[in-house]
């Protein structure tokens, strides 16, 4: 059974920072993906971020490129989104996934995370 565990998230202001969390656990194999989507209100889900495991190979949405960025931390099987200079478009709840490959497409991630609110608001 493979688990996402998210923590993170909260309400910020514009220009400001947070950093999402995702421990993952279970059965996985060694070359799984894991990416980050988000999902606003009444907009479909969209993707944001993709990590390989090794972290070879890592991808961006445009519309986060420079301010958002992915990172992985070995010893504890746990992805991070450390994003800054939030924007009130950023509004959304925030996904964690696996995947077996790389890639941006929200159809090949098999487990998902819970699921956390970011608000960007002043």
């Amino acid at each position: 059974q493979v688990q996402l565990l998210q923590s993170g998230g909260g309400l910020v202001q514009p220009g400001g920072s947070l950093r999402l969390s995702c421990a993952v656990s279970g059965r996985l194999l060694n070359t799984y993906t894991v990416g980050w989507f988000r999902q606003a209100p009444g907009k479909e889900r969209e993707f944001v971020a993709a990590t390989s495991w090794n972290g070879y190979s890592i991808y961006y949405a445009d519309s986060v490129k420079g301010r958002f960025s992915i990172s992985r931390e070995d010893a504890q099987n746990t992805v991070y989104l450390q994003m800054n200079s939030l924007k009130s478009e950023d509004t959304a709840v925030y996904y964690c996934a696996v995947a077996p490959l790389i890639t941006n497409s929200l159809k090949l991630y098999d487990y998902w995370g819970q699921g956390t609110q970011v608000t960007v608001s002043s």
